[in-house]
């Protein structure tokens, strides 16, 4: 589930950013919902991963890849308010 998630974050952020670009950075609200609802896949995703690696049942591969790309999120989100702090 947290690999799921954070692959639909990654790619909600995405299209987020290209539609964005595409529009010469006039963006509609939308896209802040859109970046919104990232966020809270990203961290639902990271607490998952974590309780399923830290759980001895399962194999580890998955949750750690899970971890892996929420966090890449995370940070990919983190960059773009930090950009769009800095550069307002």
């Amino acid at each position: 589930m947290a690999v799921i998630l954070g692959l639909i974050s990654i790619g909600a952020m995405g299209a987020a950013v290209f539609a964005s670009y595409r529009s010469g950075g006039e963006v509609a609200i939308g896209y802040g919902f859109t970046g919104l609802l990232a966020f809270l896949y990203s961290l639902i995703g990271l607490l998952l991963g974590i309780v399923t690696a830290v759980n001895k049942n399962y194999y580890k591969g998955v949750p750690v890849a899970g971890i892996l790309l929420n966090m890449v999120s995370l940070g990919c989100l983190g960059l773009i308010l930090y950009m769009g702090g800095y550069f307002w």
